[in-house]
């Protein structure tokens, strides 16, 4: 039997990995680990995970059957969540929009490279309470993000938050922020048959986390098994632990 969550990619926990598996470690989520230059082995999908997190892991590191198989699991009731970066989704590297997962999660991806690397404001936009989000104060306290990958929202899924890009600029002494008429969609949540199904759009680690990974009112020290250390804010922490309890059925 493994353990609740199946947790693929981020590079190594050496490295970006060391981020989320801190949040999971520190909000008491065990999981098992493959780095993102790992092929995957059949042997991961006989371990009966609640839900498999995929980010920067790219489809070329599965075979099609496995794939196939996923999907199966998927639809018995199995959830998957997807975490954006240049080997996610399409990405640079990502190449999951011929896979069969394309029929799975929440969202269409596009055929081509779909990165958005922003250089100016690009915030978080709250349009839909959901027991992901809680009491965290989208609102009062907006985080931003540097990145994502650019997505459409699927019919029949749920968009609970948005990427809103800004442009600013100095002038006479005086800075001005003018908010882009495109919005992307940021966090959108679905189901395939019995498994819950979510797509997070931007990246949870440098770069592209932006802002977002010091969002809190206070500092949150963790360590991943085997990860470096971390030092997050504990509204990151929580959004992200809450994304992947949602994502298994543990909230």
């Amino acid at each position: 039997m493994g353990k609740a969550i199946l947790y693929l990619g981020d590079t190594t926990l050496e490295g970006a990995g060391s981020y989320l598996a801190g949040v999971m470690s520190h909000h008491n989520i065990d999981f098992d680990y493959l780095p993102s230059d790992r092929k995957f082995a059949d042997a991961f999908l006989k371990n009966k995970h609640q839900a498999v997190v995929i980010s920067d892991y790219p489809a070329g590191n599965f075979s099609a059957e496995q794939i196939n198989l996923m999907v199966e699991q998927v639809a018995a009731g199995m959830g998957l969540l997807m975490i954006g970066g240049w080997e996610s989704f399409t990405g640079e590297n990502g190449k999951y929009a011929d896979t069969e997962l394309s029929r799975v999660l929440p969202v269409i991806m596009q055929s081509e490279d779909d990165r958005v690397n922003w250089f100016a404001p690009c915030l978080v936009e709250k349009i839909k309470e959901h027991e992901i989000l809680g009491s965290l104060p989208f609102e009062r306290n907006t985080p931003d993000i540097g990145g994502f990958n650019r997505l459409k929202s699927k019919p029949d899924s749920d968009t609970i938050l948005l990427a809103r890009r800004f442009k600013a600029s100095y002038v006479n002494k005086a800075f001005t922020v003018t908010s882009l008429p495109d919005t992307d969609p940021l966090l959108v949540l679905g189901s395939y048959e019995k498994g819950r199904v979510c797509a997070f759009a931007t990246d949870v680690a440098p770069h592209w986390v932006g802002g977002l990974v010091d969002w809190g009112s206070s500092r949150v020290k963790a360590q991943g098994p085997g990860a470096n250390p971390v030092e997050v804010g504990n509204w990151y922490a929580a959004l992200l632990a809450n994304m992947i309890n949602w994502t298994a059925r543990r909230l």
